[in-house]
């Protein structure tokens, strides 16, 4: 790809009557009438490699910020930012602590990050991304898990049949959740299917799942249990002896997830590293003007030629199970 900053051309439409005002303003009924597109900064396959985000006014935004929980609050349908297109292996993800947030890859030991084929897996057997406007509080045990949050947006695994795009928004329907324990953190993920699916109709719970994408939900568990062992690193655990809690309970706990990001945003809550800094909910102490956004976009790399991904991403590792 040419050397540029313009921005890739992955848009999302999320609409809403318009008209709607409300305060604070991350309480909307539905959903803000907005387009979200991305501009890559730096080269990809590097540690200078961004992902940041432009609302329909051409204002940089916060993907864990400023677009809203809800797609439409009344059916219970989220927005999801795709950090990882299935089949891929980067370990792509909001960098909460950065400036507006951008997609970044993760480092291990000085490297990037790229999560191990661990046999049958190829890379995420999912679309994997976040809920926005939702924290894991690392201050809070939960009294099912009793385990602390792990300083994260609530994690998503869309089962569609599309491969999505790296920082697309989606919209999104809840099936259920399974609660991941790593390295004594909850770390919930929460199992949904894009409402654009042309099987969404289908799925409403988890046991859909368990009924139309048979073996799905095993290997779901089988992928989070192992995929840390080619590391070096022990077998993941799990609440619930591993078993899936239903859409109710999920949509609750993402709810909840939400209300801890608003204590969060309006610095009710000590927000240690994380980076609040956000162009669109008014009442936070952390909100920003558009030219204080576009600076921190405009400090980073300019957009080049991506480096290759490494050979060794393709080994396949057998682990006894």
């Amino acid at each position: 790809m040419p050397a540029s900053s313009v921005s890739m051309p992955v848009i999302q439409e999320l609409l809403s009557p318009p008209g709607l005002v409300h305060k604070p303003q991350w309480e909307s009924v539905k959903a803000t009438d907005m387009s979200v597109t991305i501009e890559e900064r730096g080269r990809p396959n590097t540690q200078d490699y961004r992902v940041f985000f432009k609302n329909s006014e051409g204002k940089y935004i916060s993907p864990f910020h400023d677009i809203p929980i809800y797609a439409n609050e009344v059916e219970n349908i989220f927005h999801a930012v795709v950090e990882v297109p299935r089949w891929t292996n980067a370990k792509m993800e909001i960098a909460t602590k950065d400036p507006l947030n951008p997609l970044k890859q993760d480092m291990k030991k000085g490297n990037l990050r790229y999560v191990a084929n661990v046999f049958p897996h190829k890379g995420y057997i999912w679309n994997y991304g976040a809920i926005p406007q939702t924290w894991e509080d690392p201050n809070h045990k939960d009294s099912d898990t009793g385990c602390c949050g792990d300083n994260d947006p609530i994690d998503i695994c869309d089962i569609g049949n599309k491969v999505c795009s790296r920082g697309e928004i989606i919209k999104v329907k809840v099936l259920g959740t399974l609660a991941l324990i790593d390295e004594g953190e909850t770390d919930w993920k929460v199992i949904v299917i894009n409402i654009e699916d042309p099987e969404a109709a289908d799925f409403n719970d988890i046991d859909d799942v368990r009924r139309l994408k048979p073996g799905y939900l095993e290997a779901t568990v089988d992928w989070f249990k192992r995929y840390k062992v080619p590391d070096g690193k022990p077998e993941n655990q799990f609440a619930f002896n591993g078993e899936f809690k239903d859409r109710d309970f999920a949509i609750k706990t993402v709810k909840s997830t939400n209300e801890f990001w608003k204590a969060l945003i309006s610095k009710r809550t000590n927000a240690g590293e994380l980076n609040c800094m956000n162009t669109s909910v008014s009442d936070s102490p952390f909100c920003c003007s558009a030219g204080d956004a576009e600076a921190v976009v405009k400090s980073a790399c300019a957009f080049g030629a991506e480096d290759p991904i490494p050979s060794t991403v393709d080994k396949w590792f057998y682990d006894e199970k």
